[in-house]
């Protein structure tokens, strides 16, 4: 059986729960098709959160690495198709905030997903769960940790698939802020299954 490691991010800015730790949390050690799920939370802290994915890659060995990030404001599943060399946006949860600061200085501009992110959206849509192709995943600490698993595949196990999922809040999050659009944790879990077995079909 494959190994497929799954990342979850902590709470972070003024989001007290953060539902992809969760959803990561409850799918650890499940058998998805034919992948063993091994699931690991991430700091957000632009330091030390590359520095973990690819300690945990190394450690691990997996044969695919899918990274969910919160993307407050969204109202589908976005599987994202490209993440891009720089750090930028918000403070991150240790203070931190960098302007346009490359995440390797000798990497590429940018790297394109390799998950199965169209057949991802058509088997959520199929689900009856919305969805679509992102084709921005930002510049905060989603689209750092999508770039380093990409830069690790690329530079160190070109079999390995890798890429990022963002998520909508949950309703937790809609009651605190009021006016997010959110899913349930149950649609929101239902729906991260569908893309792994997905990805599982079409390995």
């Amino acid at each position: 059986m494959e190994t497929l490691l799954l990342t979850g991010f902590e709470p972070f800015l003024e989001y007290t729960v953060n539902p992809t730790m969760r959803i990561a949390e409850k799918l650890d050690g499940e058998q998805i098709g034919g992948y063993r799920i091994i699931s690991r939370i991430l700091p957000v802290d632009f330091n030390h959160s590359g520095e973990l994915i690819v300690q945990w890659i190394d450690e691990l060995k997996p044969d695919a690495v899918v990274s969910l990030g919160l993307a407050a404001g969204r109202y589908k599943i976005t599987p994202e198709r490209v993440a891009l060399n720089v750090k930028d946006g918000d403070a991150d949860n240790e203070g931190y905030q960098p302007v346009d600061e490359p995440i390797s200085a000798q990497g590429p501009a940018a790297y394109l997903s390799t998950l199965p992110v169209r057949k991802m959206t058509q088997s959520l849509i199929q689900a009856g769960l919305p969805a679509e192709i992102s084709n921005t995943a930002g510049a905060y600490l989603c689209n750092n940790i999508m770039y380093e698993g990409l830069h690790y595949a690329a530079t160190n196990k070109p079999e390995m698939l890798s890429g990022f999922i963002h998520i909508p809040a949950d309703h937790q999050l809609a009651i605190e802020h009021g006016k997010l659009p959110s899913w349930s944790h149950e649609d929101l879990l239902r729906g991260v299954r569908i893309c792994l077995e997905t990805m599982a079909d079409e390995r």
